[in-house]
């Protein structure tokens, strides 16, 4: 690692957590870990993120940083959810070329993809058909950053490229109970389901699409992996390649959390997208693979949702 200052933007949510983990667990001299909280550093304000960047002088940036919500969140606030997410990775990019940052690793998602893109995704289907709705103001968002990556790497010859994880879980998620993802979205529910006594527990949507899931440490990993590269793919996908019925998904967590009742399937809430499974092959070459399976993620996220329950987001 030959850093001497890493930018971490987004360090307290479940991805700059896990990146923090791996980066205090480095062999050798320690980097220099730069972190602002939102109130020190408006990422969204372009005069405060240029001073920022002018004074620091990060050599490195891990951006982590991104408002981030499931199907409600997104479908309830896309004003917010496209322009944060814009001005974010605008205004880092920027003032990480001009001042001559070495290396820019930007976090998108996988939502980047088209609603209807083959099955497992690749890369090369980016932009290939519509998005989907549900998520689009964020999908834009992160293709911007993604593009602008690419454009400054190849018009500056600057080493800023990008990573496209699958849905992530794991400690650190928010578990908040309309604005969560699927899983933390679930354990929240089925765990108040088997406290309060309750015989069944509502599950959003038909069950059967299909997704992906990523443990985030596993993710972290991946990050570091990637900017030791010398020359890394303009944007890379970072997933398991399986997939599982999101049915089979609320049954596991119910075995999990130890919740004997019977779960029932709100047909009258969206889906999404049918499926969602990744194409990893790219990443597979350059030398990594996922560690931690589902049964193990989910046990360690249900206990980080023990520990944090009285704090979640209400």
């Amino acid at each position: 690692m030959n850093y001497q200052k890493i930018f971490v933007a987004g360090h307290r949510g479940m991805v700059g957590s896990a990146l923090l983990r791996q980066l205090s667990a480095l062999n050798g001299p320690q980097p220099e870990v730069l972190t602002r909280t939102r109130d020190q550093l408006d990422l969204c304000d372009q005069a405060a993120v240029e001073d920022f960047f002018a004074t620091e002088k990060p050599d490195c940036v891990l951006f982590a940083a991104a408002k981030v919500g499931g199907i409600h969140a997104n479908a309830t606030y896309p004003a917010e959810f496209g322009y944060q997410n814009t001005a974010m990775a605008m205004n880092c990019i920027h003032s990480a070329y001009r001042h001559a940052t070495k290396r820019f690793l930007f976090l998108g998602s996988t939502c980047i993809y088209p609603r209807n893109a083959p099955q497992p995704i690749p890369e090369s289907s980016l932009l290939s058909s519509p998005l989907e709705q549900t998520n689009e103001a964020y999908a834009l968002a992160k293709i911007m950053g993604l593009k602008l990556c690419q454009y400054y790497r190849e018009q500056y010859g600057v080493m800023f490229h990008s990573a496209m994880p699958t849905n992530l879980y794991g400690p650190g998620d928010n578990y908040h109970p309309e604005n969560s993802h699927v899983i933390p979205g679930l354990i929240r529910r089925i765990h108040e389901a088997k406290q309060s006594g309750a015989d069944s527990v509502s599950v959003w949507g038909s069950g059967n699409p299909r997704r992906e899931f990523l443990y985030v440490d596993d993710l972290a990993a991946a990050i570091m992996h990637l900017i030791t590269l010398s020359n890394p793919p303009h944007w890379v996908n970072v997933g398991t390649g399986t997939d599982l019925r999101i049915a089979d998904l609320a049954t596991k967590i119910a075995e999990v959390v130890g919740f004997e009742g019977e779960i029932h399937q709100d047909t009258s809430k969206p889906d999404g997208t049918p499926v969602k499974r990744t194409d990893i092959t790219l990443i597979k070459a350059t030398g990594w693979h996922p560690t931690v399976d589902l049964d193990e993620g989910l046990e360690k996220t249900y206990a980080d949702f023990q520990n944090h329950y009285e704090t979640c987001s209400r």
